[in-house]
């Protein structure tokens, strides 16, 4: 039985999946699918695509929050109801975007944006897009920081930058809670990461009632969870675990599977910064970031030791490095001991990349060398 994209529904059990994405094309994009011949960023904000029909389209990008209230969704319908015919887009870096088929219906949208006062246009071109983040501790069982609290402090610092292009190129930023990282902080310009310092705890009274002892060993990637026998309050003695503090990295995975294992920590959990990674292929390749940072301080509501910290990296940039120069593009042609030396970052030992298969990170194979400013 073949799949039928014409027809989704054909012989299907179940109603379980997605829809066919076709149906939320606005007009102007499902009748030029495939046609567009060429794009341009029109002001910062708003960009227009052209189609070899002679059809336009026009997409006006807005920053929004991660997290969003019924009310807020509500605005961004009455929006898309009034300019767009009711078509609206989430981007991946949670933006949204309102598209409308000609020049004449840009203004009038814009000044719609600009009257409520909580949607700004921007996030094209050579600025900074909007940060992409995790959980957090609204909804996140493992984090060691924040995620929307953090996301807004920073932004706001960072905010003009976001609505203009000034810089040499796009900059990503992304913060992920901890370092599983379901935020794009492996590969963004500028990331912030939350890192747990502490083994986890584990508590024998509960631990063989709530956990399946063998998942939780299973669970540890680098093999530090151990059967054990654990002694409880009462003294009693039961089937537990023990944590060899040695080889944990303090990912959290094993409380994930065993909740008797909790390892958050407010004096131990903290942020570190991250550098240099991208996705594009344009002018060299994809980069891994690399730790620049390796602990600031939890310090909610504003964080303003990660705060400072980002904001001084973007601008150090912003001034040195030549256009359409990605930030690990920039660091890599002045040298990384450079790149600390601008920005006034003290290296450590722990910037240095010693986990297995990082033999070509950080250069710290037998070809490792300093740049020619140091003497």
């Amino acid at each position: 039985m073949g799949y039928d994209p014409e027809n989704p529904m054909k012989d299907r059990i179940t109603d379980i999946g997605p829809p066919h994405y076709e149906q939320f094309f606005p007009p102007v994009i499902k009748e030029n699918y495939g046609k567009w011949l060429y794009h341009e960023i029109v002001q910062p904000g708003v960009l227009v695509h052209v189609s070899e029909t002679g059809a336009e389209c026009y997409t006006v990008r807005i920053g929004c929050a991660r997290l969003i209230s019924v009310d807020m969704v509500r605005d961004y319908c009455e929006i898309a109801d009034k300019h767009c015919d009711g078509y609206l887009r989430f981007t991946t870096r949670n933006n949204v975007e309102f598209m409308v088929d000609s020049k004449d219906k840009v203004q009038p949208l814009l000044d719609d944006l600009a009257k409520n006062g909580q949607m700004p246009v921007g996030g094209t071109g050579a600025g900074v897009t909007n940060i992409v983040h995790t959980q957090g501790w609204v909804h996140c069982h493992t984090p060691a920081t924040d995620a929307s609290g953090v996301v807004k402090a920073v932004m706001d610092e960072l905010f003009d930058y976001f609505t203009s292009m000034t810089l040499p190129a796009q900059v990503r930023v992304a913060l992920a809670c901890c370092l599983n990282m379901c935020g794009a902080v492996h590969c963004s310009d500028i990331a912030i990461l939350g890192v747990h310092r502490k083994p986890p705890l584990i508590d024998h009274d509960v631990i063989s009632s709530v956990c399946e002892i063998p998942l939780a060993i299973a669970s540890c990637p680098l093999g530090a969870v151990k059967p054990a026998k654990g002694t409880t309050t009462t003294g009693e003695e039961v089937k537990s675990v023990t944590v060899t503090v040695e080889r944990c990295m303090f990912c959290g995975n094993c409380y994930t599977m065993c909740p008797a294992m909790p390892l958050a920590d407010p004096e131990g959990d903290g942020i570190a910064i991250l550098v240099g990674g991208k996705i594009s292929n344009a002018r060299s390749a994809p980069k891994f970031s690399k730790l620049v940072i390796p602990f600031l301080p939890n310090t909610p509501p504003r964080w303003p030791e990660t705060v400072a910290a980002v904001k001084n990296i973007l601008e150090v940039y912003a001034k040195d490095a030549n256009k359409y120069e990605r930030v690990g593009e920039w660091a890599e042609r002045i040298g990384w001991e450079k790149f600390f030396e601008k920005c006034n970052i003290p290296f450590t030992e722990k910037s240095i990349d010693d986990y297995r298969l990082a033999y070509d990170t950080w250069r710290t194979t037998t070809q490792f060398k300093y740049t020619s400013h140091i003497k």
